[in-house]
């Protein structure tokens, strides 16, 4: 059936038109109309009532939210993150595990195959990404160190023998890190340093074997010193890399923040959230990886006091970028999916275009989702979740 949505502030990628119109058929965009542009006839009319039409986020990097861990590895997991992730206005998202034991990740991996097949209202699954297990000791943070191990291609084409990997992070200072890098670029998978001491050469060397991505960067990396620019100082200057940021307000400050953006411009930089279980979730004890964790005032902690993740939702996060008026909205939208999909390959999703999944979000002026549409179908409704609650 096709559904003419009317009357919208459309924002997506190099584009900010007030008074557009999108056709939805099938589940797809069939066209994209600006204000003046006559329209097509349409079995169903909706008015957004000038509110904010925007492409479906995609979150790449996150482990769980509403008390679930995709480590969890049941299906009642999985599903209870995918309607989560809608509410945020999360339409595409990459299951990501932990540094945990190898049968873990392959129960998480088929758990999520399973799901990916069936996501019903939730948000759809475009594959996995493995942080860890190839991870340095040094460098551990939050993933549990009894898992750790070295490179090997072997437990990465096992995985994928169960669900698509399109990223995989890990530490390149490792034996035979290199090696792997090389060869996970060559078979289409997108290796993200992270967790690393390595410094400016090895990142260099890491980036020419074809790391292209940084996992969220900053954390967890060599810093950006005067004299020793390592990672960090690398992942600014380079073109050709990517960097995820999350936003949250513990992980990044403002002024960092606006430093990436300054160095890195709209087109390299993808917005994550690094949720675990208790986003979404009030203040109390939760487990990452095996690991107890302590949540207070909206800040993940293990109990040495190091930062466990984040409890932040997608929008939020947005939300906040957005505060900082770093760029005008068409630019930083590229950041909540656009440069996630054409980085990954991931096809037909982060962008308002004919051919593309219908995934969009209707939000208000401060980009708070009240309708979420996945496959030109609404899945979340902010007015119904209030009557619900009042009820």
């Amino acid at each position: 059936m096709r559904t003419l949505f009317k009357n919208a502030h459309l924002v997506s990628a190099g584009i900010d038109n007030s008074g557009a119109s999108l056709l939805v058929n099938d589940g797809l965009i069939e066209a994209v109309y600006r204000a003046g542009e006559k329209l097509p006839q349409a079995a169903r009319i909706v008015d957004v009532n000038e509110n904010y039409l925007l492409p479906g986020f995609i979150d790449i990097h996150f482990h769980g939210c509403l008390g679930a861990d995709f480590c969890d590895a049941t299906d009642e997991a999985f599903q209870t993150i995918g309607c989560g992730k809608i509410a945020e206005g999360v339409t595409s998202m990459l299951a990501t595990t932990l540094t945990v034991g190898e049968e873990n990740i392959f129960a998480a991996l088929r758990a999520a195959a399973r799901y990916a097949s069936h996501p019903g209202d939730g948000s759809r699954l475009l594959g996995a990404h493995l942080e860890g297990p190839f991870i340095n000791p040094e460098g551990a943070g939050a993933q549990n160190p009894a898992h750790l191990r070295c490179p090997d291609i072997a437990l990465v084409h096992a995985a994928r023998a169960i669900c698509p990997v399109k990223v995989l992070s890990l530490s390149p200072e490792l034996p035979g890190a290199l090696d792997l890098i090389r060869q996970l670029a060559r078979e289409g998978v997108m290796p993200s340093g992270a967790h690393s001491t390595a410094d400016f050469d090895l990142f260099e060397q890491a980036r020419a074997a074809g790391m292209k991505h940084l996992t969220h960067f900053c954390n967890i990396m060599t810093p950006l010193h005067h004299l020793r620019p390592g990672m960090v100082g690398g992942g600014l200057v380079a073109d050709d890399v990517l960097v995820e940021i999350i936003a949250d307000g513990v992980h990044l400050s403002d002024e960092m923040l606006k430093i990436i953006f300054r160095c890195k411009g709209a087109n390299r930089i993808m917005l994550i959230t690094d949720a675990m279980r208790a986003a979404g979730m009030p203040d109390g004890n939760y487990v990452l990886g095996e690991l107890p964790v302590t949540v207070k005032n909206r800040r993940a902690t293990l109990e040495s006091g190091m930062v466990a993740g984040s409890v932040s939702r997608f929008h939020e996060s947005l939300q906040h970028l957005r505060t900082l008026r770093m760029l005008p909205d068409a630019e930083l939208i590229r950041c909540a999916g656009f440069n996630q999909a054409q980085s990954l390959g991931l096809d037909r999703v982060g962008a308002l275009e004919a051919g593309y999944f219908a995934d969009f979000v209707i939000a208000d002026e401060k980009w708070h989702p009240l309708e979420v549409w996945k496959d030109g179908v609404c899945r979340y409704c902010h007015f119904q979740e209030t009557v619900s609650s009042q009820a």
